[in-house]
């Protein structure tokens, strides 16, 4: 956790310089309008990434048919598969681990963006972006807290409801590309933010909004293609 330290805080004067810069929204609003702006930075540099990991997919399913044959022609001498898989993948260019790299160099950054929001405390000091507000909503209080001592109905619990149900709506766009169980996968964020500070839970809408629309375009140009 200590490695985080240093990119948390980073990312922390980040956000409240941009807030600072959109003061003209008002207190909250610039608040949960910069982590929208940051988080939106930060994806669009990872998109070269993004791009690798679709074009490792892409390669993937290029190849599925002649993997498929080969593990049915090879499949009960597991020496000889790996051995043709090898040869497949070196004439093809290709790797079987293509696109996996690109994701995991993505990990370390959403984790510092993710710990930003959901800490009390930064490099030692109160996190402060968490003491604003967003239409009367605390950025650092959750739906439980919020629904357990106003109401459901209370307007701040009106603002995680109207949350869920922009997360709801990205989920159901992103399942639609999506089979079977793994339908449902996507909709673990609507339970996951009722758990999680407001300025969290705006940072997952943000950034499964880019994750949607990023995967179908490059699904569109790169993967389709």
């Amino acid at each position: 956790m200590f490695v985080l330290d240093a990119p948390v805080s980073l990312a922390h004067d980040l956000v409240t310089a941009t807030a600072d810069a959109l003061g003209f929204l008002g207190d909250g609003p610039s608040v949960a309008a910069a982590i929208v702006v940051v988080t939106v930075l930060v994806r669009g540099l990872l998109v070269p990434l993004a791009v690798a990991q679709a074009r490792g997919e892409r390669a993937r399913v290029r190849l599925l048919p002649k993997i498929k044959a080969l593990r049915d022609r090879h499949g009960k001498d597991p020496m000889r598969l790996r051995r043709e898989l090898q040869a497949l993948y070196a004439e093809e260019g290709a790797s079987p681990f293509a696109g996996i790299g690109p994701a995991l160099a993505q990990m370390p950054v959403l984790a510092v963006m993710y710990r930003l929001f959901v800490s009390a405390t930064v490099n030692g000091h109160q996190n402060l972006l968490l003491a604003h507000t967003l239409l009367g909503t605390p950025l650092g209080q959750n739906w439980i807290g919020v629904a357990g001592g106003a109401g459901i109905l209370a307007p701040p619990s009106l603002v995680f409801l109207g949350l869920f149900t922009l997360l709801a709506a990205v989920a159901w766009w992103t399942s639609r590309h999506a089979e079977g169980p793994l339908r449902l996968l996507p909709f673990g964020t609507v339970v996951v933010a009722a758990f999680l500070p407001l300025a969290a839970g705006v940072y997952l809408l943000a950034s499964t909004t880019w994750t949607a629309a990023e995967r179908a375009v490059l699904r569109r140009r790169i993967v389709m293609a």
